[in-house]
């Protein structure tokens, strides 16, 4: 997976694990749901370790970082253009070149 793709499945899952927090704030005696929750956390924990090894850190305050070189400051920030992604027209070009 390259860093947008990853970014985009990151963005995926970070909305259904809320999605099912909430259901699950209504129902929480539903198995079911409790085991799509973990799976969905599990998946993007693993995700996001597979990006911070690869690209960079995703977060200032719990991200790791090399012991020389703080990279977080390197990627576009929330509020940058090339930070956030059209999910119709996913096309990174403009930003970057990957």
């Amino acid at each position: 997976m390259n860093k947008d793709s990853l970014l985009e499945r990151l963005t995926i899952l970070d909305f259904l694990t809320t999605d099912l927090a909430l259901y699950l704030n209504t129902h929480p005696d539903d198995g079911d749901a409790i085991e799509k929750y973990n799976a969905v956390i599990a998946e993007a924990d693993n995700l996001r370790y597979i990006y911070e090894e690869n690209v960079s850190p995703l977060y200032s305050f719990r991200s790791p970082s090399d012991k020389k070189y703080f990279g977080w400051i390197n990627e576009p920030w929330p509020q940058d253009y090339c930070f956030n992604f059209d999910v119709n027209n996913i096309n990174h070009s403009v930003c970057h070149n990957g």
